[in-house]
């Protein structure tokens, strides 16, 4: 039976887990004193997770925006190029291209999977594009063995944004390992938190090493204080090193967590008419960052805003999904006046997710699914 849900606490759209190993090495730095990016956390979270990926290097940033514009730094990418992104992400991924000097070109997404869609990538390449960067949106991995090819055909570099997908696999390999450079972000909405906080990852001594340089204000490897070329204070400090440690050991309790959070989504939402859930496609482990789904309004009965506003005063929150280019005003001198991306905005203008944090539990999954039954009830 449904509970008065206007009677209980809001149900968050993410709570995140601490686990004990992360409290201990945060009341160990504090004690201590060792606080700042010189802590011995730092190396220790760096080289557990290069090791967790399988790549030479991990790299600290101090979110993941900097990891992203690190990365592109770090590749040469700058002023007179062009980088390859998708229409659906969040803002983070084209802003870094900005930040370098360089342009970000929109490629349209699968209808799916909500990833970049290889088959558009081609059309929107010119002399000046240097790099794809994909996004693994949502947890759900891209189509890496067709962007790479793209990319080998035509001598560019791949940037993964594995922003959203700790512990994502495609042919059973870890995302962000697949590309040039990977990208993590350590937000505390994330798989792995630190609250804030990012991780560059590569198998090239020359990208990693400047990585490097670029995230400690680029102090000259012969001399420190004698700065070469405009570096930026990105470093990560003990504290959240320390936390990221200690919940990378949990990462595939954390994964597994994700994972039955979706199933008992699915379970429960599968047979109501109008709603469209996430999908997994064959060779990939989706890990859910968000439980991501859409409203077919003609379906349904009522389009997402309203679906959203009810969840609301029934004490659930959710997200929107995230806006098209065309709807970005920053981004109007890097748009063509007509330039459109109809099943971005076809997705973001349907799209939301619903409470997906680790700590949710069985029982608020209980408690949304039914509010939304009670919803499409009150329809017919």
């Amino acid at each position: 039976m449904l509970k008065n849900i206007e009677q209980t606490q809001m149900i968050p759209v993410n709570e995140p887990v601490v686990s004990k190993e992360a409290k201990q090495n945060v009341n160990l730095a504090l004690d201590t004193g060792w606080l700042s990016s010189a802590g011995s956390y730092v190396k220790e979270f760096e080289d557990q997770f290069a090791k967790y990926l399988g790549v030479k290097h991990a790299i600290t940033v101090n979110t993941g925006t900097a990891a992203l514009h690190v990365a592109l730094l770090s590749a040469g990418i700058g002023p007179g190029d062009e980088v390859i992104v998708p229409a659906f992400t969040m803002a983070a991924t084209w802003l870094a291209v900005i930040y370098t000097g360089a342009k970000p070109v929109f490629v349209d997404v699968e209808k799916d999977t909500y990833n970049i869609n290889p088959k558009l990538i081609e059309q929107k390449i010119t002399n000046h594009t240097k790099a794809i960067m994909p996004v693994h949106i949502y947890g759900h991995p891209a189509d890496m063995d067709a962007i790479m090819i793209i990319a080998k055909d035509h001598h560019l570099l791949v940037i993964e944004d594995a922003a959203e997908a700790h512990g994502a696999t495609y042919k059973s390999q870890l995302v962000g390992s697949l590309g040039t450079l990977g990208c993590f972000s350590f937000y505390a909405n994330k798989l792995i938190a630190t609250g804030e906080g990012g991780m560059i990852v590569t198998n090239n001594d020359e990208y990693a090493e400047e990585a490097r340089k670029y995230k400690d204000l680029y102090h000259s490897s012969a001399k420190r204080f004698i700065h070469e070329k405009i570096g930026y204070n990105y470093r990560m400090t003990n504290l959240q090193a320390g936390i990221g440690l200690g919940e990378l050991i949990h990462i595939n309790e954390y994964i597994a967590k994700k994972q039955h959070m979706a199933q008992l989504y699915a379970n429960h939402l599968s047979d109501l008419q109008g709603i469209i859930l996430p999908v997994t496609r064959p060779n990939v482990t989706n890990v859910f960052w968000m439980y991501a789904l859409r409203i077919d309004e003609n379906k349904f009965g009522l389009n997402k805003n309203i679906v959203r506003d009810k969840l609301y005063t029934r004490g659930i929150d959710t997200r929107d999904f995230f806006y098209p280019p065309e709807n970005q005003p920053i981004l109007s001198d890097y748009l063509e006046s007509d330039e459109q991306y109809p099943i971005t905005s076809r997705i973001a203008s349907e799209g939301f997710y619903l409470p997906s944090g680790l700590a949710i539990t069985d029982e608020q999954i209980n408690t949304i699914t039914d509010t939304l039954h009670q919803i499409a009830k009150q329809l017919h």
